[in-house]
């Protein structure tokens, strides 16, 4: 039985070849620190994204990151914290060490502030690669989550601000996935982080309080990112048929259906229909379901004096950002080109090598977009927009 996150084509992430990440519940504190029930646990009243504390620490210390570094003090000299930048790091609980002060601890309406920052600024800026944003937000991420866990907040406002942090976070690690820089990343560190964090959201609807709108959706996307974990679909199978039945969560389901099968023409003519977070959750098991699929023609149509395909056909049929992408993937398996338009399935000749190439993935991922900002997708102001329109008389 595969776990969660471990695709059928041999481990997330694909460019983490051969890495088999830990399977790790949400951070807790320390098991030397006593439980502390609701009643007891504090109410955040920090004002900041960073409490000053922090900031003047880090600042003497000189481990601001240069996001957070103010923009007249980073052409030289001593450092200077941006109030407006600076977001809290992540600090591992020690045994023993007291837990942080109200003063310390930011209430959920600053949490939601800092994610919206960090979907709307960082994870957009065109000066730094996919793989220092993800490291910094994954970050910044983590933090946001220990934060919520170390201090009294409703099931409702806190389910907010973990689906929109852990759509931030699913949104840079896609975006990473197609970065050549990305080996300066821990990939499986990050994979672990967007465990927790579907870890931590799924914990907080199973408590029953709500009603939380985007629970389907949320569940559909733990479904897409363990495409294939026989364990993730016996936990969506669980939930009541009501939730089962909503458009996203039956959508995911189709698509894990057509996975396992190995339907690739079922599969991408779904993958087509995803939005834009959706598309970002799956992404890491698209070159899987590709190569899969096209081991399946080259056992199907490989002849000893070869028989051609065009290649328009595989465009198509996988889904791929064009001909020359198609092109790429068959030279990477072994496969003979004939000309420009086709490809020549010989006997003997299919072959796969290490991980299969993500590929750019713009029709199935980026284009999604649509032109909406990530802020705006991370925190669903596209739906409520649409649904106030719906709404509206004509």
């Amino acid at each position: 039985m595969r776990r969660p996150g471990e695709s059928q084509g041999g481990g997330w992430p694909a460019w983490e070849a051969g890495r088999r990440p830990p399977r790790v519940a949400d951070h807790r504190l320390s098991p030397r620190s006593p439980p502390m029930t609701d009643s007891e646990l504090p109410v955040g009243t920090c004002p900041d994204m960073c409490p000053a504390a922090e900031r003047a620490r880090r600042e003497k210390e000189r481990r601001l990151h240069r996001f957070e570094v103010a923009p007249e003090h980073l052409g030289g000299g001593p450092p200077r914290a941006d109030p407006r930048r600076t977001v809290k790091e992540y600090c591992r609980p020690a045994a023993g060490k007291p837990r942080p002060p109200p003063s310390h601890l930011r209430p959920p309406r600053v949490l939601l502030t800092a994610v919206r920052y960090l979907a709307g600024d960082v994870a957009e800026r065109a000066d730094a690669s996919r793989a220092e944003v993800a490291s910094f937000v994954a970050d910044r991420l983590r933090a946001v989550r220990l934060d919520l866990a170390l201090q009294s907040a409703g099931d409702a406002e806190a389910a907010v601000v973990l689906e929109a942090a852990l759509a931030t976070l699913l949104a840079v690690v896609a975006r990473l996935r197609t970065d050549p820089a990305h080996g300066r990343v821990d990939g499986g560190l990050l994979q672990t982080q967007v465990q927790e964090g579907f870890g931590s959201l799924r914990r907080c609807y199973a408590r029953g309080a709500g009603p939380h709108p985007r629970q389907a959706a949320f569940h559909g996307l733990f479904l897409l990112y363990n495409l294939g974990s026989l364990e993730a679909l016996h936990e969506v199978l669980q939930l009541p048929a009501a939730l089962r039945a909503c458009p996203p969560l039956h959508t995911a389901l189709a698509v894990d259906a057509a996975f396992r099968e190995g339907n690739a023409a079922r599969l991408f003519r779904l993958l087509r229909t995803l939005t834009y977070l959706p598309s970002c959750a799956v992404q890491g098991h698209v070159a899987h379901a590709r190569r899969g699929a096209l081991a399946r023609l080259a056992r199907a149509l490989s002849t000893p004096k070869g028989q051609a395909l065009p290649l328009d056909f595989l465009v198509h049929l996988l889904a791929l950002d064009g001909p020359e992408e198609a092109r790429d993937l068959c030279q990477a398996h072994g496969l003979p080109l004939a000309g420009e338009e086709q490809v020549v399935f010989l006997r003997g000749h299919y072959r796969e090598e290490g991980q299969p190439s993500a590929g750019a993935c713009n029709l199935l991922v980026d284009s999604k977009l649509r032109g909406r900002t990530l802020e705006e997708v991370v925190m669903a102001e596209e739906e409520e927009e649409s649904s106030i329109r719906a709404q509206s008389p004509a």
